[in-house]
Order: C-alpha cells, then structure tokens, then sequence
C-alpha cells in the first residue's frame, strides 16, 4: 500500500486585520508559525508519514522550517517527513490558499492541515472537495479550528490517513452555510452577518450597532466570535441537527441584551429582537433590502434592493478529522504501545 500524502496550508497573514488593532489581541510571529509545523511534522512522522506538500508563501515561513529540518538532520534528529512545496504562483492573498486546496485535491492528498482562522479554514474548504481538513488556530477569530497543541494534530491526522484509525472513527461530517446572491454561491463554516454598511473596507466586522441579522450553523459557549453571541443565549453544538438565526436590535430597545466577545479583548453590548432555529436544507430569505455579507467574520459581498439572497443551513456537507476521537482509538487500542521482552516477562509473573 501506497503511503498517503498530506497537505499543509499555512496562511502566513492570519490574524492580522483590524480586530488585532482595536482589541488587545497580538500576532502570531513568523517563527512561531514555523515551530508549528515542526511539531505537526514531527507527529506525522510518527505514524509513518513520509511525504509532505505545502503552500508556498513569500513571508518567510518555509525558509525558518527549512532551517529546522536541517538542524535535525545535521544533529541527528531526522525524525520529519520529506517536505515538498507546490509549483504554483504566489499571490499574497487569499487566493494562494484556494489555488494550493485544489491543487491538492486533485493530487488526492490523504488530508489537508489548515493554519490559519475562520476565515482561511473557508477559502480551503470551498476548494478541497471531500479532502478532510485537520485545522490549526492561528488566526484572530478561531471559533472554526480548534484551539489544540499541534502536535496531537499531526499525530490524529498520520493515524486517520494512513487507516490506522477506521474511517467511521476518524472522519466526521460537518454543517456548512450557503448562502446565494442571485447566480453567485458562496460558503460560511461558523456564521454569516448582515451588517448594514455597503461596503467591504477592512473587511473584518467589528462595529456591533451595524448588525442586522447573524446566522450560525454551531454556536458554542468559549468561543469568540460573532458566533458568541448565539453561544451566550442559545447555544447549538457542531453535531446538533439545526443551526440558529439572530435579528439583531438597538441594546436599548431590544427584548434582552448580552455582553459577548466578537473579537479578542473586545465585549461588545449586543441588543436582540428574536432567535430562531434554522433548518436543514431549508432557503432562508433575509430581512433586510441593503447592506453587506460577512462570511466567517469577513465582508465579502454587498447587496441592493435589486438582489436575490437566501442562505441554507447543510448537513455533512464538508470533512474533517476528529482529533480526539483518532486518539481516543489509538489510546483504546494500543496503537502507540510497543511490546518488549521485559514487559512481556512482566505481564506473565516473572516466567520466561
């Protein structure tokens, strides 16, 4: 059998846009970014991968990872899978992530491990197909990857692709929201915001009385994000059968209030006139004539009177690899214990 290939997409920019600015968040250095995958390498190595492709990048990551390995190997200490950058051109943007996710896709890599935020997470997800994705937070808002020492990653992602996990185990399904903007779709794996402004600028959303409307497919209580908002009130978990909707009102006029944490070091005072729960498969029209679509924290798109949108709430509609469960199986079932002489000798009494 064939060893299974895995992808690493590591977005070099994540958690630098505004929100980092008006809170109290810092940024994730370059060398920390390295170190990261270092230590996701190192765990991939241990459950017998040997190949590894990444996105390039031109801020400097894979030049300090490079230097890494090297160390490694000079001192003995080879213990890394052999590492391979795509052949693609750099653009900077978000779109290298997208460019890198179809292009391993169509490589049929075993997996993808996202660094990034919520936003990134999306962009490779919208292009990976059914290649699950393992995610990494580095970014300012990280409701979507778990928040997780990436060498466990490494390790449940090595033990999924190479089958040492089952399948049923080691993969789960999860909800998506589409929304659709006349013949134009587009994808949120946390939550889509209607925000009233009619422009995209900085993009990240961060002014609570431009809300209008805030749909979620999860909403879970610990994490930050426009999606707190829902998680303070009405939470829904990854695996519920049903997501939420939220309309948005002035804090002074709304039924009730609550203080939510939409960004890192930012408490914001969110009034709301209803909650509501949101259906499989079922198109939901918006409430508001105007404004823009934040898609996983972000602005994206604007909209007129003149438009057509609904959004949809999909069941299994993306893969990824349950972390926990993966160890939980390897743990259960021994895969990290090596007999010897000495513990078998051991286990019998002394006799041998």
């Amino acid at each position: 059998m064939t060893c299974p290939v895995v992808g690493i997409i590591a977005n070099p920019v994540s958690a630098r846009d505004i929100r980092r600015v008006i809170s109290h968040a810092g940024n994730l250095q370059i060398t920390d970014r390295a170190n990261i995958l270092l230590r996701i390498l190192a765990g991939l190595a241990a459950t017998g991968i040997s190949q590894v492709v990444m996105m390039p990048e031109n801020a400097g990551i894979y030049g300090h990872l490079r230097r890494g390995l090297e160390r490694a190997a000079n001192t003995g200490e080879a213990r890394f899978p052999a590492l391979q950058l795509l052949d693609m051109a750099i653009c900077g943007d978000a779109s290298d992530s997208a460019a890198a996710a179809r292009t391993m896709r169509k490589m049929n890599v075993g997996a993808i491990i996202v660094l990034g935020g919520d936003g990134t997470h999306r962009v490779v997800v919208s292009e990976a197909g059914n290649v699950p994705i393992a995610g990494v937070s580095t970014g300012t808002n990280n409701a979507f990857p778990e928040m997780r020492e990436p060498t466990i990653t490494g390790l449940a992602a090595g033990l999924a692709v190479t089958g040492a996990v089952p399948p049923g185990v080691a993969f789960v399904g999860n909800k998506r929201l589409d929304v659709a903007i006349n013949d134009r779709h587009e994808i949120a794996l946390v939550d889509i915001a209607i925000v009233r402004d009619r422009f995209v600028g900085s993009r990240a959303v961060w002014k609570a009385d431009s809300f209008r409307e805030l749909f979620v497919a999860f909403a879970e209580p610990g994490s930050i994000g426009l999606s707190s908002i829902v998680a303070l009130v009405a939470p829904v978990n990854r695996s519920s059968p049903f997501g939420r909707r939220l309309i948005f009102d002035d804090p002074q006029d709304a039924q009730f209030r609550v203080a939510a944490p939409i960004a890192p070091g930012l408490i914001a005072d969110i009034g709301i006139a209803r909650i509501e729960t949101l259906d499989f498969d079922t198109p939901t029209a918006l409430t508001v004539g105007s404004g823009s679509i934040a898609l996983d924290g972000e602005r994206e798109i604007t909209f007129s009177e003149r438009d057509r949108i609904s959004v949809t709430l999909r069941e299994a509609a993306f893969r990824t690899i349950d972390v926990a469960a993966c160890m939980s199986f390897a743990a259960g079932n021994g895969l990290f214990v090596e007999s010897t002489k000495q513990a078998l000798s051991h286990a019998l009494g002394g006799q041998g």
